[in-house]
């Protein structure tokens, strides 16, 4: 499981014209699933994101964390996070998740961050074609797997 994780000053994602989520200062998540993850893979991702020390503190060094700052959370699904382009000029999907494996993830994941203790999780509708808006504070751009713990 893969999450690029943006420290936001505020985020929100769109479909069709409508928002459908929205956050304030805290972290936009886009999240990958592949075929191997589990549940054990989410709650990995979900403790290291909320508790992962990137906000700046009272003497401006990266020392607080999403809980520590009361921050929001938005996830927003990405299946392309698992894009391969080492072959030709368009990338292969092979390594991501089909939809019946990665919908449920995604959504544990969303259930974990929240009892991690983040008071707000909002996010976009799996497998929508959305539009994704961002205040990037920074920035700050960090990609975390699960497989590397």
């Amino acid at each position: 499981m893969r999450a690029l994780i943006q420290r936001v000053q505020s985020a929100s994602v769109s479909i069709d014209g409508e928002t459908v989520g929205s956050i304030q200062r805290g972290l936009l998540i886009l999240l990958g699933v592949t075929h191997t993850d589990t549940e054990e893979d989410a709650a990995y991702l979900a403790e290291k994101t909320a508790n992962l020390r990137i906000f700046r503190d009272s003497e401006d060094k990266m020392n607080l964390s999403l809980l520590d700052i009361h921050g929001e959370a938005l996830v927003v699904s990405q299946f392309t996070l698992y894009g391969d382009c080492r072959k030709g000029r368009r990338p292969g999907f092979s390594d991501a998740a089909r939809p019946e494996l990665a919908d449920p993830l995604y959504e544990k994941f969303k259930d974990l961050l929240r009892q991690q203790g983040v008071q707000k999780v909002d996010c976009g509708r799996f497998g929508a074609d959305m539009l994704v808006s961002l205040v990037n504070e920074g920035p700050v751009t960090l990609m975390v797997e699960s497989k590397e713990k």
